[in-house]
Order: structure tokens, then sequence, then C-alpha cells
């Protein structure tokens, strides 16, 4: 019974929690893992007897000893806030917390530690990348970008990248994040290894729309390389089930129309105004003379409807869904479908 992939392995005696979980991840369908849910020690026994377990995410109640002989590369204890003595030689996670919270603690304590062989995911026809760019500001770029995002999200799995110079969601949504796209640029200079783990360790949720952590320094964009960008896209590709990846560029992203050019697709927001026109001539004038006509080709402009709103927070972003730019966003992604086909 060898799936070829790494199996992540959850076990709690509470089996609403076990399969509630398992299922929530099977959604996100964004893991590395091969994930399966165990309500018993006898059932977790026989398949560990078969194949190897990578990642054992056990409940404090269910742990004992003759997990510890079973073939496990790392158990973490999903623990109810305090737990016997004997499992502090394990790392543990609190049980009632957010299951994005859950992953992203399991992917940090793992990825630390252990060495895997990642498998291609297959399907590589059916990745998508979206770009989001314009030469000309105040275009509500951001916020369709993120519109498009949680709209294809409740049909595919969906990650949206931020490259801005400042993106400004801690300051927008009122959080902190101890990791973002910056720390994962540097693991790949280092050439870690574990760079999918990394990635399922930081991964936040928005109304079903993945996010990676925008980077804290514009230095951050402006020094990434070309090479750097394609090497993070591939390992999402290959090392996750996404579908499609959304790019919100900023101008601060190096080789940027080389970039853009690796997108299937790019939206490009426009206003009507004489400033903004001569902006998007002399854009166009650049490509044109940088023998990038093949990326103009498949540059679709957008007029996007005036949206305004007092909300901040996530509450912004719930109303972007459901706002004019939402019904607009709605329009765009059917006509897209029944031009391909769909």
């Amino acid at each position: 019974m060898n799936s070829g992939k790494n199996v992540l392995a959850v076990c709690d005696l509470e089996a609403a929690y076990a399969c509630n979980f398992v299922e929530y991840v099977h959604r996100k369908n964004s893991m590395p893992f091969d994930i399966q849910a165990f309500t018993g020690l006898d059932s977790l026994k026989k398949f560990a007897e078969k194949q190897r377990i990578e990642i054992l995410l056990i409940s404090d109640k269910a742990m004992c000893e003759e997990v510890r002989t079973l073939d496990i590369g790392q158990i973490v204890i999903l623990s109810e806030g305090v737990h016997h003595p004997m499992l502090d030689c394990y790392p543990s996670v609190y049980k009632y917390q957010s299951s994005d919270a859950v992953i992203r603690e399991v992917m940090n304590c793992y990825g630390a530690k252990e060495k895997l062989c990642f498998q291609d995911t297959g399907n590589r026809q059916k990745k998508e990348r979206i770009g989001v760019y314009s030469p000309v500001g105040r275009t509500a770029k951001t916020s369709f970008a993120l519109t498009l995002g949680q709209i294809l999200a409740r049909e595919k799995p969906v990650l949206y990248l931020n490259l801005e110079e400042y993106a400004g969601f801690e300051q927008l949504l009122g959080c902190s994040y101890e990791r973002n796209i910056g720390d994962l640029i540097y693991y790949i200079r280092q050439e870690y290894s574990n760079l999918p783990l990394k990635i399922s360790g930081m991964v936040q949720t928005i109304n079903h729309l993945d996010y990676l952590p925008p980077a804290m320094s514009p230095m951050d964009i402006q020094n990434t390389t070309l090479e750097e960008w394609l090497k993070l896209l591939d390992e999402i590709e290959k090392n996750t089930a996404y579908e499609t990846v959304i790019l919100d560029f900023g101008d601060g992203v190096n080789d940027l129309y080389a970039l853009l050019n690796h997108c299937s697709r790019i939206y490009m927001p426009v206003r009507g105004d004489a400033m903004s026109t001569a902006k998007l001539q002399q854009f166009e004038h650049l490509l044109k003379a940088w023998n990038y006509t093949g990326l103009l080709e498949r540059i679709e402009k957008l007029k996007l409807p005036y949206h305004r709103t007092e909300r901040t927070g996530k509450e912004y972003l719930d109303e972007l869904v459901w706002s004019q730019l939402g019904d607009f966003v709605r329009g765009l992604v059917r006509k897209e479908k029944k031009s391909d086909g769909i």
C-alpha cells in the first residue's frame, strides 16, 4: 500500500475532530501530503505496518508506548492545553485552534527537522498563472485581484501572491506574520530542500482563498531575480495542488516584463483620463520595443466599476465579493469560461 506520496496521519479518539480536520485539509487540497484519519490505534498500527507515516498528529489521550515503536518520521502531539510530562519530548500543537493554524505549526516544526523527497503532483497542464498588473495607479488593482481570487477559490484551489513593494496586509487586516514571502526567497537562495513544507507552513486563508504573507521590505521584492520567482512558482506547481496562482504585480519586480510573460493570462485595470492613457501608451511602446508583442496579445484591459467602502480588515475583503466589483468579476469569469469552452 505505497501511494508514493508522503503521509500525514491524524489520530484522535474523538472521531468527529479527526474526520473534520482531514476533510478540511482535503478541501484545501494544497498540502504536499496524503492525509489519513484514524480514530483508533488498531487501524493506525495496521496502516503503519504497510506504509511509512512521515508525520503523525496524535491526541495526547491516544498516544501510548505502542505508537513509539511504529515507523513514523515525526510525532506531533495534539494537545488540549495540558498533557502528561512524559509527552514533553514531542512537539505539540494546541488542538482547539483553527485548522489553518494547526497546519502551519505542524509544517513548521516538521520542516525544521526532516528532509523529504517530494513527488510531482502531476496535471501540470491544468496549472494556470494569472497576472494582475497596471502601469496606471489608483485602478483598484489589488482589490480586483483579491476579488478574483476569492471568487475562483470557491470552485478550485487558488493561491494569491502579492508582489508589491508595499502590500499593507498587516495594517489592513490588523495582524502580524512570523514569516513572509521574503523568507521563502531566502530559502530558495540557500537551496533549502523542504521548500514545500515552508510554503504549507506559511499559507494563510481568507474566504477559501489561500495567500502567502507579502514581503515586509520593498528590497525583498526589488532584489529577487526572475530565476528565484520562477523557482518559487515551480515548487508551488510541482508540490501543491493549486490549480491557479494569481500574481499581483507591483513595479518593483525585477524583470517585470519577463515574469509577466510567464503568465498564461494578464488582467490590466486601466483608467480613461489623459494621464493614465499616456502611461498605458508608454507601457505598450516599451513592450513592442523590447519584443514582448506576444505578451501584449495576452493582456486584457479592464475598466473596473468604482468601489468605495468604509469597512476595513477582513470585512473589507468580505464585502468585495458582493460589491459591484464582485459582480463585474463574476461576469468576467463566466465570459472566460465560455471562451475556454468550459
